[in-house]
Order: structure tokens, then sequence, then C-alpha cells
């Protein structure tokens, strides 16, 4: 005997084109760039239509038949997020194709009456299931993006900066927290591998407080830098910091700090045994006082 599911299945068969058309009139909005076209709609429709026919319960959207509608669904709303727009927009489309499947199983001739209320029942239950299949999807896609943009702002933000041959630098801007450092700590024991890195100065002039755990992340960063050969100054300890730091109990024993980037640049250029001089000095003079970074400068085109 027919049920309702071959109820519903006789009016998306049979005005399928018609639920489109009427689905697209109340589901969007006349000026939206960004509509929702036929060939969603469409694609929704038949991806329906394949459930009921593979015996998916319409109060399941879980169930193995709905994965072709559950894909759809998945695409359809990851392009939306995509594109800025909100999950209620999304949902409301998906909720649309209530009104116009319910004036078209009024409107079918030699139906079952008795089977009208279930059909709409079943359909109804469908249709909101599949609205919340959206929004889970949007959200997810939406967290997925975030972190994706964090992960790609944590980068930007610990650059790692060649100011020497052997030298490297990292300045830091904002709170430094278990992550990043972890950032920090993976992008400079790169670039140490990679190259005959010497010195690394982590500079600390953007990162607003410094107490005890972000003293330990700082140390450990250190530890992982002499593990693999080198060694690193901090730089950027203002005086709020360094009085921070005496409070808490804080100490750098065997770390080099400097108060200033260019100080710590200084260190480092006296560790490796350079010192800059005012290029207006005599050949002589300036040769004398520094005959490595003299030729450096002259070599790199200054």
């Amino acid at each position: 005997m027919p049920n309702e599911t071959d109820a519903i299945l006789r009016v998306l068969d049979g005005q399928g084109a018609a639920i489109v058309a009427d689905w697209l009139k109340h589901g969007t909005y006349a000026g939206d760039r960004d509509a929702l076209s036929q060939q969603d709609a469409s694609r929704l429709l038949a991806d329906v239509a394949s459930g009921l026919r593979a015996g998916g319960p319409p109060d399941q959207l879980e169930a193995a038949a709905w994965k072709p509608l559950r894909e759809s669904l998945e695409a359809l709303s990851r392009d939306r997020a995509a594109r800025g727009r909100s999950a209620g927009e999304t949902s409301r489309f998906v909720l649309a194709f209530k009104k116009p499947f319910f004036s078209a199983l009024q409107a079918q001739d030699g139906g079952d009456p008795a089977l009208m209320l279930p059909a709409l029942w079943s359909l109804s239950s469908l249709a909101d299931q599949m609205a919340e299949w959206t929004v889970t999807t949007y959200q997810r896609t939406r967290e997925e993006i975030i972190q994706r943009q964090q992960r790609e702002l944590m980068e930007l933000s610990t650059p790692v900066i060649q100011l020497w041959h052997g030298v490297l630098a990292v300045p830091m801007i904002g709170t430094l927290d278990s992550a990043r450092t972890q950032t920090v700590m993976e992008t400079l024991l790169e670039a140490i591998a990679k190259g005959d890195v010497r010195l690394a100065i982590i500079d600390i002039t953007g990162v607003p407080t410094v107490d005890t755990l972000v003293a330990q992340h700082l140390l450990q960063t250190i530890a992982a830098i002499r593990l693999m050969g080198a060694d690193c100054i901090i730089s950027g300890i203002r005086p709020q910091i360094a009085q921070t730091m005496v409070h808490l109990g804080i100490g750098m024993q065997g770390v080099a700090t400097k108060s200033t980037l260019a100080d710590a640049l200084q260190l480092a250029f006296r560790r490796t045994g350079l010192q800059v001089v005012p290029m207006d000095l005599p050949p002589a003079t300036a040769m004398k006082k520094a005959p490595t970074l003299r030729t450096g400068l002259q070599g790199a085109g200054f």
C-alpha cells in the first residue's frame, strides 16, 4: 500500500520544476547577488528524492541513505560561509522549501487525503533537519576559517629576520602564550638549522607584560636554541617589565638581556667580532678599527 514516502515522491516527480521555481521565489530576495541558484535548489530536491527512494527515514538525516543530501548541504553551507553570508540566510532558504511543497501536495489530484498529514509531517521534519545541518556545517566552517586565520596571523606576527650573517632577530608583539611560543620555537629552530646561526635576538618590546608563564616560555625557547648550538639575547626589557620580573622572582641567569634592540645588536656584533664605525672615517682608520665589518659592508654593496 502507498505510504507517506510514496506521496512525497509523487509530488516531487510530478511537480519538481514548479516547486523549485516557487522555492527560489520565496527563499531569496530581489537584488541578492549571491542568491542561491536554480541549480542549487534542483540538486537538493533531487537528493531528497534519491534519499527517500533509498529508504532514508525523514526523521534521521544521519542515515546512510541521506549521505548525498548531507554532502550537498555541506557544500552549499561552506560556499555561503566563504562568501561571508550568515548561517541564518542559508537555513531560511532550506526552510522555505516547505511552502512550495505543501502547496503542491494540496493541489495534487488523485492523492490519498489520509496520507497528506503524514507526508506533510515527514517532509517538515526532514526540512528542519536540513536547515539544522547547514547551521552546524556553517559554524564548523567558520571555526576552521578563524583557526586558519589565527595561525596565519601568528606566523606573520613572529617573523624571523636575518640582521647579519649568523645573527637572527624575532620581534614579538602581543601576548606570548604556549601556542605562540611553540610557533616561535619551531620557526627559530628551522632557521637555525638552515644556516650558520650563532646568535638569535628575541625582542619583547611589543610584549605588554611578562609574568611567570611568559618567562617560562622564553626560557624554554632559549634552551631549545642552545641545544641547536646557538646562543640567545633577550631585548626590550623595559623598566616596568624589569620591576615585575624582580617582584615575581623571575631570574634570567645566564641569559644576556638588553633594554633595546639596538643594544642587543651591538652585543651581537661584539660577540661575533664585529664593530660598527662611521663611513666617513679615513679608510686606514676604519680598516684598523673594524676590518671585518668594513669588508662585509663593501662586499654587500654599501
